[in-house]
């Protein structure tokens, strides 16, 4: 059948079992939107404030169900207000599909108006874009894009049509869309084999999983895993639901925010079994003395992770559900560490997480939280201090159900993010963790929770500071606050409201429990503004250059233990 280009691509995304795309018009995308007009009852549309706002929203869609999300924009300015949430997704390996509009190809490279050079633009920040320049091959750019997104190593795809692409025709032949398979071609025996020998003759092994465990779904086989091996488990920011956090095997995160016995574990352990996680900075600080006992065995999806930061004994090539499988198939039995555990138990109540009074209302906020949130809910955060006080004082929940920018650390990043997860959970709770600095950033997108009434809530931690930035300036840099008291004399509560928005307020001598339960049992979008003390501190810390055993601010219990 002849179709446009626009309607092309709308056939396309159906085929992918696309159901929602997020997006804000403009001139070069006006044949696209009309195709959504004429598609309305097969394709639901979200229009945000601000085309950052929809790349945020697609990739809360994208990490709570772990679908590919789409967006959309127009060209120039349009376009280039989507590089922020493409690199957010880049980074945290989310698959996403970006489609901008552009000027038609007579007018290309001739500074036309909103013209940007869009594929050159996010060459760094996607896994691979296109501009379509024949209508013949848009269909199988579209479906190709949406494979690439997918497989391996997801990430985000940008896909960019020009105006006559769109206007012009061409015959469409479905097709139907079969989902890549989990990545093991190249999966060699030998280096199973070797990990399996490691692992067989450790005394004290430690597994450090990152969110390559939730991209590929691969919860049931970590618990396995950890029960085969008789082994404890930390995580990173990204990993945090891959691994319910109320089990006895489980550490906390780990590295700079981490937990004192995370990292402790961590440098006394025999073997480090790395699962779908990078050795990011912000997790080995000092790469000499990060696991320095141990031998290291990591399994990745995408080899580039090898030997980038950290030299590994040895690497496992494959998507983490197969080389789980084939790991457990090998060992064949349950391996003991007894004396191993009963050490990290003993670490566990020596070195609780507990913070000293520089932090004690955000902790009573967030465990007042904890106390009534539905364990099914989902929690977006922004980036800050906030996002950390998150990490450490919820509960981990499900997986796909904890949705943070930890590559990227966008702020601003949280409240589209509420938004997709939201949109595409509509019976479930969504709340944002936000700080005052992050919120603004994005608190526009307030008129989309607004326009399709959705049930967000959103909590703002306010401090009048960019919170994290300070803590740094008076750790390290002589308390001098440069640029960052944010005094403005901004109502939180009359912004929303004058969103049409429920406001709420939790003052120093308020209990947080029951001003949050009056905004969790109102099911509508709420914003309830925290204030808290404006030098609150994350803490435990390792600071900058440090070895990730030498921290600041913890708490220890029972030294003797």
């Amino acid at each position: 059948m002849k179709l446009t280009g626009a309607e092309i691509i709308i056939e396309c995304l159906l085929e992918e079992g696309v159901d929602t795309v997020f997006g804000y018009p403009g001139g070069q995308v006006i044949p696209l939107y009309d195709a959504i007009y004429k598609n309305r009852a097969r394709i639901h549309h979200i229009l945000t404030a601000h085309e950052q706002g929809a790349s945020h929203a697609a990739d809360g869609y994208s990490r709570s169900t772990g679908k590919v999300g789409v967006c959309i924009a127009t060209s120039g300015p349009g376009a280039t207000n989507l590089v922020t949430g493409l690199a957010t997704a880049y980074m945290d390996s989310v698959p996403m599909i970006a489609i901008t509009g552009n000027v038609p190809l007579s007018l290309l490279g001739r500074d036309s108006f909103q013209e940007v050079d869009i594929r050159g633009i996010t060459l760094t920040v996607t896994k691979h874009n296109y501009i379509v320049k024949d209508i013949a091959e848009l269909a199988d750019t579209v479906r190709e894009a949406f494979r690439i997104a997918k497989e391996g190593r997801p990430g985000p795809v940008l896909i960019d049509v020009p105006k006559d692409i769109q206007v012009g025709e061409y015959d469409f032949e479905p097709r139907k869309i079969e989902e890549p398979a989990p990545v093991s071609s190249r999966l060699r025996e030998k280096d199973i084999e070797d990990a399996v020998r490691l692992i067989k003759a450790s005394e004290r092994p430690m597994c450090y999983i990152g969110g390559g465990v939730i991209r590929s779904d691969a919860e049931e086989e970590l618990d396995a895993f950890l029960e085969m091996i008789d082994s404890p488990v930390g995580s990173s920011l990204m990993g945090l639901g891959a691994v319910d956090s109320s089990s006895p095997r489980f550490t906390g995160m780990i590295g700079m925010h981490g937990t004192r016995l995370s990292n402790l574990t961590i440098n006394r352990c025999d073997l480090l079994i790395v699962i779908g996680a990078r050795f990011s900075d912000r997790v080995i600080s000092k790469s000499s003395t990060f696991a320095r006992q141990a031998k290291i065995v990591q399994i990745d999806v995408d080899p580039a992770e090898f030997n980038k930061n950290i030299m590994t004994e040895v690497h496992v090539v494959a998507d983490i559900k197969v080389a789980l499988k084939k790991l457990m198939e090998k060992i064949g039995g349950k391996l003991d560490h007894k004396e191993w555990m009963e050490t990290v138990e003993r670490g566990r109540k020596r070195f609780p997480v507990k913070v000293s009074s520089d932090a004690q209302r955000p902790k009573e906020i967030l465990e007042a939280l904890d106390k009534i949130f539905p364990a099914d809910g989902y929690v977006t955060t922004e980036v800050g201090q906030h996002q950390m006080w998150a990490a450490q004082f919820l509960h981990s929940r499900k997986p796909h159900h904890y949705l943070t920018s930890g590559g990227l650390g966008t702020m601003g990043y949280g409240t589209g993010a509420a938004i997709g997860a939201q949109v595409s959970h509509p019976d479930k709770r969504v709340i944002n963790i936000a700080g005052d600095g992050s919120f603004r950033m994005n608190a526009n997108e307030l008129a989309t929770i607004a326009r399709y009434k959705l049930p967000v809530m959103i909590l703002i931690m306010n401090n009048h500071a960019l919170g994290m930035v300070r803590q740094w300036q008076t750790l390290f840099y002589d308390g001098h606050y440069s640029e960052t008291t944010l005094d403005t004399p901004l109502d939180w509560v009359k912004l929303a409201e004058a969103y049409g928005v429920k406001g709420m307020r939790i003052l120093p001598d308020d209990n947080p429990e029951e001003v949050l339960k009056k905004a969790l049992d109102l099911n509508e979008a709420v914003v309830i503004e925290a204030i808290i003390p404006t030098d609150d501190k994350v803490y435990p810390m390792v600071a900058p250059g440090a070895s990730i055993s030498d921290m600041i601010g913890y708490e220890e219990l029972n030294p003797e233990a």
